[in-house]
Formats: structure tokens, C-alpha cells, sequence
């Protein structure tokens, strides 16, 4: 393998860590702020809710695609973007300033910078830094509102379900190449040199030489999710005080799940991310629970 076909195989490895570590690091202050994406963390109900969603998002969006409303596209991902930087900033303003005027007037202002650049200036790093900022305040938030099981399940479901949008209907190649022909910013960028550019260049899906690798943001966020639900819900033994060895487990799984994805994306054709990124953080996480003895999370136990 040359240099220019290694790069997903360093930048996408350093991107999911980047979310992982980020969603840590959020998931206190997105407590502390009380943000929550449903009431009660243990309903397996918030998993069909999620799937439920998820699917009427995606059926919308293929849609407006085949209508001609890609305008309309761009501005829902805008304003899905916007509110999910205000949720990031209030969470992180609040621990500085409180629930004051001055930290409302910081996070609205932070928010419309950081999505004006999104879209002002869509360069590959920008996408880059600004999506891991985005998938990590996801990964919390979601994190924090479903309890390990409800996330075992929501994992499972999603890689079903990614496989066979990609496999089988392959609706969601539709999408990813609408998405990518837009410049959306919901995914990210490991470009093959130092000289490509995102705005100028663009990206095609098809085979054949391309100048970037692309990840869809929910490759990011979904195993990150039962990242931080371990993280948040599991009292398990730490590794130096800091994490726990499931929470360790998890993030080591999904990281070499990402190792079998990318062993296939090196073959040029578009993979469905879940299945090994999801089975992985889940294998991951329940090798280091049999090893442990970590098995409070199960209800009834």
C-alpha cells in the first residue's frame, strides 16, 4: 500500500478517538447542564423512538431528493447543525459563565460562527474539526440519555439496518452521493495529499482515483454512544482512575471494527460503516465484561 492509499488508515483512526475522547470530556458538563435527549435513560422504547426517527428523517430526505428539493436539503441540515452546536456550546458556556445572559449571548454567537464557517468555508479541515466537535456533543447527549442495554439494541438495529441500505436497496448510496455533491457538512474528510482541496476538487463515490476517503458522521457517533453510556452508567473497575476497562473495552472494539471497515474500503467500493464499527465496540465491550465480572448493567442483575 502507497502513502496516499494509507491515509484513512491514520486519519480515520485518529478522527473516531478524537469523538471519543471528546464525548468523555462533554459528558460532565452535558450533566451538569441537565441535557437529555429522553426522560428515562433504562426504556427500551427511546430505541424505537431513535430508530423511528432515523428512518422518517432518512424517507424525507430521499424524497426531497427526488423532488428536486436539495435547497430545502441543505437548510434542514443548516438548521440541524445550528441547534446541535447550541446544545454543545450552552452545555460547555454554562460550566463558564452559568445561566446567564452573557453565556446564552456566548453559545448563540459561538453557534452561528461555527456554522457560518461550515458553510462559508467548507475546506476538508474545517469539516474535519468542526464534525468531530459535532459528532462528540451527539455522542454525549445520546450517551447520557440510554442506559447500556437500550444502546446494545439501538447498535444492533442500526447495523441491520446500515447494512441493508447499502447492500440491498442501496438508498443509502443515493443519499451519501446527494450529500457529498452538496458539500453537506455531516461527514468527513482524510484527504490522499496535502494539496487537495474539498471546495475545489469535490469527491465522487464511483470507482476509480479519488483525492479523499469519506466517513458518514454516524460512523463516528454510534459506537461513541455506547462509549459514553458505559462510561456514564457502568461502575466497573478503572485504569489509572480515569476510565473504566469496559469503557476502555468498548473504545479498543470499535476501533478495530474500524480496522476491518477500512480493510474493505481500500477495495474502492462504498461500505456500510456500522455492522464492523457497532460489532466491534460491542464485542469489545462484552469481552472486557466477561473478564470482569461487569455485568450490572443487565437489568434484573
Amino acid at each position: 500500500m502507497d502513502l496516499r492509499n494509507s491515509a484513512p488508515f491514520i486519519g480515520m483512526p485518529l478522527l473516531l478517538i478524537a469523538v471519543q475522547i471528546g464525548a468523555l470530556l462533554l459528558t460532565p458538563q452535558m450533566q451538569s447542564a441537565g441535557i437529555s435527549a429522553f426522560e428515562d435513560p433504562a426504556s427500551f422504547g427511546n430505541t424505537l423512538i431513535f430508530i423511528g426517527i432515523l428512518l422518517g428523517f432518512t424517507l424525507i430526505l430521499l424524497l426531497l431528493i427526488r423532488w428536486g428539493g436539495k435547497r430545502i436539503i441543505a437548510a434542514v441540515i443548516a438548521a440541524s447543525i445550528f441547534f446541535t452546536f447550541i446544545y454543545i456550546f450552552s452545555a460547555l458556556t454554562m460550566f463558564v459563565f452559568g445561566g446567564s445572559l452573557i453565556g446564552t449571548i456566548a453559545t448563540f454567537l459561538l453557534a452561528v460562527c461555527a456554522t457560518g464557517v461550515l458553510y462559508l468555508y467548507p475546506e476538508w479541515y474545517v469539516i474535519d474539526t468542526l464534525g468531530v466537535l459535532i459528532a462528540a456533543g451527539v455522542a454525549a447527549i445520546f450517551g447520557i440519555s440510554l442506559e447500556i442495554a437500550p444502546v446494545l439494541i439501538l447498535l444492533v438495529l442500526l447495523a441491520v439496518y446500515d447494512a441493508i441500505s447499502v447492500y440491498k436497496t442501496r438508498h443509502m448510496i443515493e443519499l451519501a452521493e446527494n450529500v457529498v455533491e452538496m458539500k453537506a457538512p455531516i461527514l468527513v474528510v482524510i484527504p490522499k495529499s496535502r494539496n487537495y482541496s474539498y471546495i475545489k476538487e469535490g469527491l465522487s463515490l464511483e470507482k476509480g482515483e479519488r483525492g479523499a476517503f469519506i466517513m458518514g458522521m454516524g460512523d463516528l457517533i454510534m459506537p461513541s454512544i455506547l462509549v459514553v453510556s458505559v462510561h456514564a452508567f457502568l461502575d466497573a473497575p478503572l485504569i489509572l482512575g480515569l476510565l473504566s476497562l469496559p469503557t476502555v473495552g468498548t473504545m479498543l472494539g470499535s476501533l478495530a471494527g474500524l480496522a476491518v471497515l477500512l480493510y474493505y474500503v481500500n477495495r474502492g467500493n462504498p461500505q456500510a460503516g456500522l455492522p464492523t464499527l457497532n460489532g466491534g465496540a460491542i464485542a469489545g465491550f462484552l469481552i472486557v465484561c466477561l473478564l470482569t465480572g461487569s455485568w450490572g448493567w443487565i437489568p434484573g442483575i
